[in-house]
């Protein structure tokens, strides 16, 4: 087997008009390897190169959807020779959730199958590659909420391309559409009114952070009842969550 800058070099010096011969000399391979070379052109872009730290392909919609759900239930674990395991917790309550998070997974990196990890209460999606943490540079020792989540400049980018996708990760992990109700006195008689609202809830100030400033890119106004919690209530706000985000299933 020989390695891509030897492929390269040895490809280059075919368009070159350098004999085969020539080549098949000065690089210590045969003929039939040149020939293969030259009439079977390697793809430009790998499948399985890495996006970050080579020339790989990044899904970038789906990728805006991942990273909101690794930030509110995925982790990162090395495995043996620097292999990592991506893994999202999702609620068996909801298989929709299940299924949309498995498809997030093979969208950024199709080249690897995805796991469903049965535990008690949930489902691990689960994928292995090396270059997890190229993807997610924000993964580190200990809780998220217990170390310093900030994005770097090319993920600011992706988020605020699709701070819908990021959102729909984020609350599918941690928020939630409730269906609150209140009380008014209307002809002297108490009624008791029913809305719905969004709540969205992480111990991280960070990814709480990250949060409000993608509602703030959508417009859509929210509050913060405490600090560890996020309320958006207002009905026309609700609303414009409902076109992307919607109740789980």
């Amino acid at each position: 087997m020989y390695d891509a800058q030897v492929r390269a070099a040895a490809v280059a010096a075919m368009a070159r008009g350098e004999s085969l011969s020539s080549i098949s000399k000065r690089f210590g391979m045969n003929r039939a390897t040149l020939r293969n070379w030259r009439d079977r052109p390697a793809p430009t872009n790998d499948p399985t190169a890495c996006p970050r730290c080579s020339n790989g392909h990044l899904s970038r919609g789906p990728y805006a959807h991942l990273l909101g759900l690794y930030l509110g239930d995925g982790c990162l674990s090395k495995h043996r020779r620097e292999v990592y395991a991506l893994r999202i917790a999702c609620d068996d309550s909801y298989p929709r959730l299940i299924d949309e998070a498995a498809e997030a997974v093979l969208a950024v990196h199709p080249t690897r199958p995805v796991h469903r990890i049965q535990a008690v209460g949930y489902t691990s999606v689960v994928a292995y590659w090396k270059h997890w943490p190229c993807l997610f540079p924000q993964h580190g020792p200990g809780p998220k909420h217990h170390r310093r989540i900030e994005l770097e400049g090319w993920q600011q980018e992706i988020v605020a391309e699709y701070p819908e996708l990021f959102l729909r990760g984020l609350f599918n992990s941690d928020g939630c559409r409730v269906a609150n109700w209140t009380t008014r006195t209307v002809a002297g008689h108490l009624k008791r009114y029913e809305y719905p609202r969004y709540m969205f809830s992480n111990e991280s100030t960070d990814i709480m952070h990250l949060c409000q400033r993608s509602l703030d890119l959508l417009k859509i106004p929210w509050r913060v009842p405490r600090p560890n919690a996020l309320s958006v209530a207002h009905r026309e706000a609700v609303t414009q969550l409902d076109a992307f985000i919607g109740p789980k299933s």
